[in-house]
């Protein structure tokens, strides 16, 4: 029984800074805002300076959380983008009518990275990535479409390839 498993996070190094450098901006400036009218504040102010720092730790902490789940075994396809989906989903074999490892572009076809696309039944389909340009493209036999990122397109090819004689066209 082969297995394909893998989990992403959003690691990557530009993501980090980019959410380090604007949380260290809004932080400096609220408190500075904070420092300049401190004596005179009311609760409408301090509401509003307080508001926006925890939306931002709420973004951040989404991110640290964040994370694409996908597993391949004989069963089907399972994957989960959390938070979410709180568990995994299933596209079992029998309600595939095609699964290929393939190249993409993340920007031109889904408009970049993370829960891509209306619904798996829009023109493109849905894609749940977190990097890169290589994905897993689930064809569901009643016409829907699915891509899920992998950092690891060849073991997932392995695997895919393993079980292909379970598609049943």
């Amino acid at each position: 029984m082969k297995v394909f498993k893998e989990i992403q996070k959003f690691t990557q190094s530009w993501i980090i800074i980019l959410i380090g450098s604007v949380s260290v901006f809004s932080f400096y400036s609220i408190i500075t805002e904070y420092n300049k009218i401190k004596d005179t504040a009311t609760k409408e102010d301090l509401f509003g300076m307080i508001f926006p720092v925890i939306i931002l730790i709420l973004i951040v902490v989404l991110f640290l959380f964040m994370k694409l789940e996908t597993r391949i075994d004989e069963t089907g396809v399972y994957y989960q983008f959390f938070p979410f989906h709180l568990k995994l989903k299933k596209v079992g074999w029998d309600e595939l009518k095609d699964i290929e490892v393939r190249k993409y572009s993340p920007i031109m076809e889904y408009g970049g990275w993370g829960i891509r696309g209306i619904s798996k039944k829009s023109r493109r389909g849905m894609a749940l990535n977190v990097s890169g340009n290589m994905g897993i493209q689930l064809v569901l036999k009643d016409g829907g479409k699915l891509l899920l990122g992998t950092r690891m397109p060849e073991k997932a090819k392995e695997t895919v390839n393993n079980y292909l004689y379970k598609l049943t066209k």
